[in-house]
């Protein structure tokens, strides 16, 4: 559908689409009017050692300060005595009526507390910030004195910054106002298609029935004008700003989840919408699959939502609930898109390779950043945007820097890059493209795979690795062992032009291996720090994009972080996820008829196999453009399995015993002819 027709259905519809945005605007001006500014105040407070602490303390000593050894260990035993019910009945009878946060302040390791008073009276917002302050030091102290610590070895609080005047917090009430108003116009747009596809359907039941009687009928429909959007090519559009636009740039008030490329699938799942309602497209036979484990995750993030608003959660986390179901609309307008919206092979086929060529310039950027120890990203600025990462700079191991060219983080940069890179190889070698010349073949295969190991971390090594292991051995013996020649000859190369390189990424897996290596140790306490977190909402989670690092920690580990956010719910359904991608990646591959299908199949699978492995080593899904590529991929798999599907020899059975129209029957083996009868 035409940008032209879905603009003519609108104005046929004008009935539906004209008083749903009306009522949208005074839904939206009604909201402005009535809901009260809210304004927030917030102060500091430090936790001091007790004045005893150069000494030994006794067996009877602070068992709070000593707890663990460092006083971040008695910090979290305040917040959590602040944030908990007693002390909210106790606040309340103080006065503090409004919503309170207590949390770690943000940025910091040590014993620093902010603490937080969010209400819509501005006065009455700083004496409550006054008497929580206040009674932070008290709990405190009540907690030692009820646990007989002598006050040599009490533990004091200190603010470090007084109750701030209250500022006004605008951008929630303008959040309001433009979700109703997103609500409304989205809202009536559907409605408009869903008006059409009911008035033509009941014109070609009147067609029908007057063509059955004998009556005049309408002629056939109108020859529509104007360019026909594809998915391929709405596709195209959100890998140019997903790979082009630095994926920290993000629109004010979203969050991660409002980068540009977003947005832009959320506008191309409208279209998909409209196109569908209005019957000019269907899902293609045999592409169900990808949907169907998205439809699984969905349930789960719609589950750990209801959970997360029924658990009396701080603003901070109601808002990244609501970020993450943004991000849910994103992830499954790409699974419909590519699958179900994608009618012709060729097409499915021009979007791969558009994706490997984006992905080949986002490499070439990386390079750049490496050599010149910056990055190229940091001086791109778009009016309108804003940095959803704030401070970020360049990130150094041993003496290289790390290059996340448009990316948001190295980690993100190669497990992108690890994702395309089965994909680029397995074009390199279609059949198809052997017209081309060579170093345009082989240019996204070397840039890509030489762009991993300057990453300098172990999620990008063993993600080629993951490719390396499972391609190669498929491939036939000449192949291989060319292919085993050129990988030690880069290994080489690296060492010669780069000197340190390879040894710093052997010293990474030898200290992993040792448990040595201070980056493993940190993931492997957080390990068993999200216990706690799980044994409050084990089936459904906290909410998908509530458990973040300025209120919690980071995982550094997707499956901890499911499973934080979504319970085992989610973390069922992402793993059944990356099962479908390993699933149709062997299915293509077991029912090709070619080679070159074989080695697609064996791309879908390397690179399913990648997302599950790497998804171990960081919080994958948190990266949109990570997140973007890995969910386009599992999609492209089942669209390409249909295709497949539908294009292969159908068996012959009992009940059907005649070969299906279009195939023909195999060549049998020529028998020798009878000798004829003799002649009498």
């Amino acid at each position: 559908m035409s940008i032209r027709e879905m603009a003519a259905v609108l104005r046929r519809r004008w009935y539906v689409i004209v008083p749903a945005i009306l009522l949208s605007l005074l839904a939206a001006l009604h909201l402005y009017r009535s809901v009260p500014v809210a304004y927030q105040s917030q102060s500091s407070v430090a936790l001091l050692d007790s004045s005893a602490a150069a000494k030994l303390p006794p067996a009877f000593g602070n068992p709070i300060s000593n707890a663990g050894g460092a006083l971040v260990v008695t910090a979290d035993v305040l917040i959590r005595t602040l944030s908990g019910a007693d002390a909210a009945r106790e606040l309340h009878s103080l006065g503090v009526t409004d919503p309170y946060t207590v949390g770690f302040a943000a940025n910091t390791s040590g014993p620093l507390l902010t603490l937080t008073v969010t209400g819509t009276d501005r006065a009455k917002v700083l004496e409550e910030t006054n008497t929580l302050t206040a009674f932070a030091g008290e709990q405190l102290n009540a907690l030692q004195a009820a646990a007989k610590v002598q006050p040599a070895y009490m533990v004091q609080t200190a603010p470090v910054v007084l109750p701030q005047t209250p500022v006004p917090q605008l951008k929630s009430r303008y959040q309001q106002v433009l979700g109703v108003l997103i609500l409304g116009v989205g809202g009536g747009f559907v409605l408009s298609f869903v008006a059409d596809a009911l008035t033509a359907a009941r014109r070609r039941r009147r067609e029908r029935s007057a063509a059955e009687s004998g009556g005049p009928g309408r002629a056939g429909r109108r020859r529509s004008r104007g360019r026909h959007v594809d998915a391929t090519a709405l596709l195209t559009g959100y890998l140019a700003l997903a790979f082009f636009i630095p994926s920290n740039l993000t629109l004010p008030g979203l969050g991660g989840v409002g980068t540009p490329a977003n947005v832009f699938a959320l506008l191309a799942l409208f279209w998909y919408l409209a196109t569908w309602l209005t019957g000019r497209i269907r899902p293609a036979p045999g592409t169900r699959l990808p949907r169907v484990a998205m439809w699984l995750l969905a349930v789960s993030v719609l589950a750990s939502y209801v959970a997360n608003a029924g658990r009396g959660s701080v603003r901070k986390e109601l808002l990244g609930a609501d970020r993450g179901l943004i991000a849910l609309l994103v992830w499954v307008s790409l699974v419909v898109l590519v699958s179900a919206g994608i009618q012709d092979r060729a097409r499915l086929d021009v979007l791969l390779r558009r994706a490997v060529v984006m992905g080949t310039i986002v490499a070439a950027v990386g390079f750049y950043d490496f050599f010149t120890a910056t990055n190229i990203a940091d001086s791109i600025s778009i009016p309108g945007l804003s940095s959803s990462v704030p401070q970020i700079t360049t990130l150094d191991r041993g003496a290289f820097t790390r290059p996340r060219s448009t990316t948001a983080q190295p980690l993100e940069f190669g497990g992108m890059l690890a994702l395309l890179l089965p994909f680029a190889v397995q074009q390199a070698f279609d059949p198809a493209r052997r017209h081309l010349r060579a170093w345009r073949r082989w240019a996204p295969v070397a840039l890509m795979g030489g762009a991993l190991p300057l990453t300098v971390s172990r999620t990008s090594i063993i993600g080629a690795l993951i490719v390396i292991l499972v391609m190669v051995p498929r491939w036939k013996p000449q192949r291989r062992w060319t292919a085993i020649g050129v990988l030690v000859g880069a290994v080489a190369c690296f060492k010669v032009i780069i000197p340190g390189l390879i040894g710093t990424i052997t010293a990474l897996f030898a200290s992993f291996l040792t448990n040595s290596d201070s980056s493993t140790q940190a993931r492997t306490v957080k390990y068993s720090a999200i216990v706690p977190y799980l044994d409050e909402r084990p089936l459904a989670g906290r909410g998908l994009g509530t458990f973040l690092p300025e209120l919690y920690f980071f995982t550094d580990n997707q499956y901890m972080l499911t499973l934080a956010e979504t319970g085992f719910l989610g973390l069922v359904a992402l793993l059944f996820l990356f099962l479908t991608g390993i699933h149709q990646g062997g299915a293509i591959r077991r029912l090709a008829g070619g080679e070159s299908d074989r080695e697609l199949g064996q791309a879908f699978f390397a690179s399913a196999l990648v997302a599950l492995v790497v998804s171990a080593t960081f919080d994958a899904l948190s990266f949109p453009m990570f997140a973007g590529m890995f969910f386009l991929t599992i999609a492209a798999g089942g669209s390409y399995l249909g295709f497949i599907r539908r294009a292969a020899p159908k068996p012959r059975s009992v009940e059907f015993p005649c070969l299906p129209a279009g195939q023909q029957p195999p060549n049998p083996s020529p028998r020798p002819s009878p000798a004829p009868a003799p002649v009498r």
